[in-house]
């Protein structure tokens, strides 16, 4: 293991010189004054753009930190200073956010804001409220107009967006008022809902009334008979000091009031689910021509694509390259030691074992939302995440490899008097460095695809393109993050049969 030991300094100059690139890629002329925040559909990114288009009319600079996964990760990376701002909905913000009644007054509501130092504008004008949809020909073959018409339907196919499965505004407030039988509901991504209505396989699903795939996929909205999904007003939410510090900003915000209307959100979503313009793009022009604000940006370059493909696989490349690396190398330093006192202090296995494997049980998304109020948004928490989950393997593999020393090997040790230290290093530690190797090597290839969750608050990588190719059905942007993902496992691989030879004993290694 005398290798191991002097490489360390290499590893970690490694491991710095990843975060500077990885940091000189994100660099921009000047830091962002206003950072703006979406969630992951569609209707949120174009608003998000929406609100650093009317930033940059202030001659401010702002940031999109789009796609941040759902209502918790934004809301709290709002409390944590993260975010300045970003587009919530009435509905959510009572029931989800502020536990308050459906018909609490506006007035309770930004009291409740208030006290959270939090602002919120008048409502933009349109009311996406949750809907539930399902195949034209289907309600019509069915005779079903009305959601207690499901009633008497229990066999039909239901597949709900995982964060209404969840939502007490949801599936469950939804089964409960309209006492429907179905038990069989599955949990899947609200855009690969509405394709699994298009292809069959489902037969109903939650939708936003402002949707395209509504009239794109020729889908029948079901009327809401007995009133139960409360009005998701859009409004912006923004902390309090943006008021002080850029009252010309808030105010802006604040005449929005009642500018964008159910049709106008329905187009501008149709623009770029449909007709595949850029968010940025959609956005821009609607604030020039509908709002009035004069704003310039660069619009998308269709013959630009390879150059920005480059540079956007680039970028991705080091910020994973970063997460994966530097999580991996602080698991190692923390695992090999806690899989040897594991394997020395019998009172401490199970213990050790107990706790790393619950860590590992943990759901990756709900450790995320734990984290941001407590490190933020972006690489940080993805490290610390992906950290957590590399220790399983490492600590198992050492003190699998430990333990499984024969006896004699142990006994010829003490016999010759080496020192319990002396043991540990030249004779246990190298006789299990294949198990050691083994658990690091899992470890790796683990993170590489653990890594793109990291996308889903802000840390990049190849999780990015993964994750807008699904919202946006776009098959090219979605093998632009999974085909490198897969090269690099598949590197990971022979480099650790490479390095085999540096760790591992001519005698041990696999012919």
């Amino acid at each position: 293991m005398k290798p191991l030991l002097c490489n360390r300094t290499t590893i970690m100059l490694i491991a710095l010189f990843l975060v500077s690139l990885a940091k000189s890629g994100e660099a921009r002329a000047e830091d962002p004054q206003i950072q703006v925040g979406s969630k992951s559909f569609t209707e949120s990114v174009i608003l998000g753009e929406l609100l650093c288009h009317v930033s940059r009319s202030h001659s401010l600079t702002a940031e999109h930190r789009a796609e941040l996964g759902g209502t918790q990760v934004l809301w709290k990376a709002l409390l944590a200073g993260e975010i300045d701002m970003y587009v919530e909905y009435t509905g959510t913000l009572r029931k989800e956010i502020l536990d308050l009644p459906a018909n609490a007054s506006d007035d309770e509501v930004r009291q409740k804001l208030a006290a959270l130092d939090v602002g919120i504008t008048p409502h933009l004008g349109f009311n996406n409220t949750y809907a539930i949809a399902l195949p034209s020909k289907l309600a019509t073959t069915k005779n079903i107009k009305k959601i207690s018409d499901l009633q008497t339907q229990p066999d039909l196919r239901i597949g709900f967006s995982d964060e209404f499965l969840d939502r007490t505004d949801g599936w469950p407030g939804l089964q409960a008022a309209y006492q429907l039988p179905h038990k069989d509901v599955r949990g899947l991504d609200h855009v690969m809902a509405c394709r699994g209505l298009n292809s069959g396989s489902l037969d109903v699903t939650d939708i936003y009334s402002t949707d395209a795939e509504i009239e794109f996929y020729d889908l029948a909205i079901l009327e809401d008979d007995l009133g139960f999904f409360p009005k998701y007003y859009a409004v912006v939410l923004y902390r309090a000091d943006l008021a002080k510090d850029y009252p010309q900003l808030v105010e802006s915000l604040t005449k929005l009031d009642n500018r964008i209307s159910n049709e106008q959100m329905k187009l501008l979503n149709a623009a770029v689910r449909v007709n595949k313009e850029s968010e940025l793009d959609a956005a821009g022009d609607f604030v020039n021509k509908q709002l009035g604000i004069k704003v310039e940006w660069d619009r998308t370059d269709a013959s630009s694509w390879w150059r920005r493909l480059l540079s956007r696989l680039t970028l991705t490349t080091l910020q994973h390259l970063t997460l994966v690396v530097i999580s991996l190398i602080a698991a190692i330093v923390v695992s090999v030691p806690l899989g040897i006192i594991a394997y020395k202090v019998p009172k401490a296995e199970n213990s050790i074992l107990g706790i790393i494997g619950i860590i590992q049980t943990l759901p990756s998304m709900a450790l995320l939302v734990f984290m941001i109020p407590l490190l933020g948004l972006g690489i940080l928490p993805a490290i610390v995440a992906l950290f957590l989950y590399s220790l399983l393997p490492i600590v198992r593999g050492t003190y699998s490899g430990l333990k499984q020393i024969p006896e004699p090997l142990r006994e010829s040790a003490e016999v010759l008097g080496l020192t319990p230290k002396r043991r540990l290093l030249q004779i246990e530690l190298p006789l299990a460095s294949p198990s050691i190797m083994s658990g690091i090597k899992t470890a790796a290839v683990i993170n590489i695809g653990t890594a793109t969750i990291g996308a889903l608050i802000g840390a990049g990588g190849y999780g990015q393109p993964i994750l807008t190719g699904i919202r946006l059905a776009d098959v090219a942007l979605i093998l632009q993050g999974a085909i490198p993902a897969a090269v690099m496992a598949l590197l990971v691989q022979t480099l650790f049969g490479w390095l085999e030879v540096f760790f591992v004993p001519a005698g041990l290694r696999k012919q």
